[in-house]
């Protein structure tokens, strides 16, 4: 029994060269896919601001062409004046960046407004609607 005994108190072998430092790797490797992920989740949050600016500004320019055609509509009980509203390139920068508003007037009294505008560093953006004003 004694025997058995100085088996269990014999030192491990030591690890063979070619496998020493793969904890260090490992761990490298462990960070570059943590960083790889907080960059993907830093670009998907880039994205959602972006799209959530953009549906912003369609947003305030559907609202301010409706609302030009909610004025001619409720305004326009002359319509032999009906050209009067008529608006060619009206600033509207104050609510929308570069922003413009066109308001078209044709002989069928179909009145059509166009709202652009103009992001830093990208295309112009537009917004078109038009409603045909007839009598009340």
């Amino acid at each position: 029994m004694i025997s058995q005994s100085r088996q269990y108190l014999v030192a491990p072998k030591p690890i063979a060269k070619s496998q020493q430092g793969i904890v260090l790797l490992e761990a490298l490797i462990a960070i570059l896919l943590f960083s790889l992920g907080i960059l993907a989740l830093v670009g998907l949050q880039t994205a959602m601001v972006k799209n959530t600016s953009d549906s912003k500004y369609r947003a305030d320019a559907a609202f301010i062409a409706q609302q030009k055609l909610g004025q001619v509509w409720v305004n326009a009980k002359n319509f032999a004046s009906l050209a009067d509203y008529a608006i060619v390139n009206e600033d509207i920068s104050a609510v929308l960046p570069a922003g413009t508003t066109t308001v078209a007037v044709s002989a069928e009294r179909v009145v059509t407004v166009t709202v652009r505008w103009q992001l830093p560093g990208e295309v112009q953006h537009n917004y078109s609607t038009n409603a045909r004003i007839e009598g009340i």
